[in-house]
């Protein structure tokens, strides 16, 4: 069936029952190894899984590696301009979950992006980014241990879609005039705005279905948390983009309080719920006063909305959500996207779940990253109904590849994030204790060596591995 590969001759096959993966004993995993550092990371964190999964389990689970090539790695092998070949798409639609490092970004070739065309060709909606912080990591915050967040960030709409056309382009012209001269005018509220007929233009479509199947896996994750971290916060800038950004707020309302109804309290119900409960005999007018402070100065017809929607709560879920009880429920909320990035380093502990479109997830997760030690310390998972793929969330670096130098905790740390996916928690639990310990003992890569007061001395990035492992 392969071109130029070889499966293993053991193990099982991963395979999905209702978007979730059904985990054999021995499954196999294909593994990119990556473009420059992947030379030296994989490796390190290979070993480091194996060691966990063998002190867990004691030989009653373990994984087959099958390696597969992608990026600069894969043209060496299939030729020029191969950098996604068919040998790894096939392989990873068979087994179903993988793991990478980092891959360069192709020149010519027809890909934009190795790691974006993975995600659009499986349907890896959901790139699941966790930021904490492990003790002794140096941070440019006080107090980086308050920041423990899991960002959810829809993969293949938004501007990452790539649909676009450069300034001159004929297509691109073309769309620019109908618009300026059809569709625009066509549209009261535009009023006379155009778009200038030099510019280059882009789409960014949002859609209910690519909206509401990622924020039904962020409230499902958020389910499995511990009661004081069961929140799901919606980030957007529906303030400004209603029909996109807004939308993709209030389809996660939408989800939430019916799908999940008797699991989820969104913000504003428990505003209503709390003002009941304090004072029994409060009129629904009051109670919507209480909610929205600026009642007063509102139109009738606002008055009356607000009411109305006071009045829709209590009648639909005081009996299930009241007298307290909608404090043991998954809160849902929303945030504007420019808010929740001050508030992520003013108020950190506030937040737990964040789910967002594409490119605000991009901005937000690298700005989370940063809290806690940066990208070299930041996992991250592609996670579709069918597969997932597990990666670095940094870039190549090859100028330091094959010097056994560089941290290999972002590829680690996504390998916990597959040992979790799995179910295999205590293979998992094992990483994070042992990469924890090292970090407290001062005992890093470079990167974070260069960093603490007073300066340690590096370890190589073979041997952050080993210091891992032996804290098991």
């Amino acid at each position: 069936m392969y071109e130029k590969l070889k499966a293993p001759t053991s193990g099982q096959k991963i395979t999905f029952k209702n978007g979730e993966p059904q985990v054999p004993d021995n499954p196999i995993i294909p593994f990119i190894r990556g473009d420059g550092t992947g030379i030296d990371i994989w490796p390190a964190t290979q070993k480091v899984l194996d060691a966990a999964v063998e002190k867990a389990y004691n030989g009653k689970k373990w994984i087959s590696w099958f390696k597969v090539y992608a990026g600069d790695e894969a043209c060496d092998l299939y030729g020029t301009y191969q950098y996604l070949p068919q040998d790894t798409l096939m392989a990873i639609k068979e087994y179903g979950v993988a793991i990478k490092g980092p891959l360069t970004t192709p020149v010519g070739g027809g890909i934009r992006s190795l790691n974006v065309a993975l995600r659009q060709i499986f349907q890896l909606y959901a790139c699941v980014r966790p930021c904490r912080y492990y003790p002794g990591t140096p941070s440019p915050h006080k107090s980086p241990e308050k920041l423990n967040v899991i960002v959810y960030r829809e993969n293949t709409e938004d501007i990452y879609l790539g649909i676009e056309w450069k300034q001159g382009d004929e297509t691109g012209n073309k769309l620019i005039k109908l618009l300026n001269e059809e569709l625009i005018p066509g549209t009261p509220e535009h009023g006379k705005k155009q778009i200038p007929t030099d510019a280059g233009i882009g789409i960014k479509p949002i859609s209910k279905t690519g909206s509401q199947r990622l924020v039904r896996r962020a409230i499902k994750h958020a389910l499995g948390l511990p009661k004081d971290k069961q929140q799901v916060t919606l980030v957007h800038k529906g303030n400004i983009m209603k029909y996109t950004e807004g939308a993709f707020r209030d389809w996660g309302y939408e989800l939430a309080t019916s799908e999940f109804r008797d699991e989820c309290v969104t913000e504003r119900e428990s505003w209503i719920l709390s003002n009941k409960e304090n004072k029994p005999d409060i009129s629904n007018e009051d109670n919507a006063r209480m909610v929205d402070p600026g009642y007063d100065s509102l139109t009738p017809e606002k008055k009356k909305e607000i009411v109305q929607e006071v009045e829709t709560v209590l009648n639909s879920i005081w009996e299930t959500h009241g007298n307290g009880k909608w404090k043991e429920k998954i809160m849902v909320n929303d945030r504007i996207a420019d808010s929740i990035f001050q508030q992520i380093q003013t108020r950190p502990d506030e937040y737990s779940i964040l789910a967002t479109m594409n490119l605000n997830g991009d901005y937000l997760s690298d700005a989370a990253a940063a809290i806690v030690g940066g990208l070299g310390m930041g996992p991250g998972a592609n996670i579709g109904d069918n597969a997932a793929i597990f990666e670095a969330t940094h870039g190549t670096a090859p100028k330091h590849a094959g010097l056994d130098r560089i941290n290999p905790g972002s590829v680690i740390l996504s390998g916990v994030m597959m040992l979790e996916y799995m179910g295999w928690q205590e293979a998992a639990d094992l990483i994070k204790k042992g990469l924890g310990e090292a970090i407290a003992n001062s005992e890093v890569t470079y990167d974070l060596a260069r960093l603490m007061e007073p300066k340690v001395e590096p370890l190589k990035c073979s041997e952050f591995a080993e210091a891992i492992i032996k804290r098991f």
